[in-house]
């Protein structure tokens, strides 16, 4: 009987690691986007093209799941190359000096709400995020398991030491301290 029941242990644990799951982004169907206050009446969106991310998961419903992620301050993208270049300059990201933005955590699961937790780092100041999750489930592709997911919270760019702060006659700011973050991610389920 003991044989037999660290046997089934240790079978329940090699079922175990087996499960675990690696998965990419798919960039062709992802975007880590960001939208800012500009001169307290309107929005501009941006985004970062050049990231790389990894999720490894313990479960189907990639509760736990470990998250790895950075992405490349000077691929900063606005739609207006002026704004691109002063956005890469010391006013803000000072891409040359903190050439990568970083986030290494976790998907988490609380109820049915998941979130993603863990130390957002750029210019080399780390602070620790929760934001939401909308994970949309998965399907089978051509070459594997694929899963999508919306992501959005928020950071105050002034805690990271982006603090370019030209202030209006009116008092506002003409860059908003708040930023918003909004990523679409599409994941490929990495094959053996």
């Amino acid at each position: 009987m003991r044989t037999y029941l660290i046997a089934l242990l240790v079978l329940f644990g090699f079922s175990s690691v087996s499960a675990q799951k690696s998965w990419s982004i798919d960039k062709a169907h992802s975007k880590i986007g960001f939208t800012v206050t500009h001169m307290t009446i309107a929005e501009v969106d941006g985004q970062f093209t050049d990231y790389e991310a990894s999720i490894s998961s313990k479960s189907d419903d990639f509760a736990n799941s470990d998250v790895s992620f950075s992405a490349k301050a000077g691929s900063i993208e606005t739609g207006n190359d002026r704004r691109d270049g002063h956005l890469k300059s010391d006013d803000f990201f000072s891409a040359e000096t903190y050439p990568e933005i970083k986030f290494e955590g976790k998907i988490i699961k609380e109820g049915d709400d998941y979130f993603l937790e863990g130390d957002l780092t750029i210019k080399e100041t780390t602070k620790r995020i929760k934001w939401a999750v909308d994970y949309r489930g998965q399907v089978s592709g051509q070459k594997g398991a694929k899963a999508g997911f919306k992501i959005e919270g928020s950071i105050d760019r002034f805690d990271y030491d982006v603090k370019w702060d030209k202030t209006l006659d009116t008092g506002g700011l003409v860059v908003g301290e708040e930023v918003q973050i909004i990523c679409k991610i599409e994941l490929n389920e990495v094959q053996a």
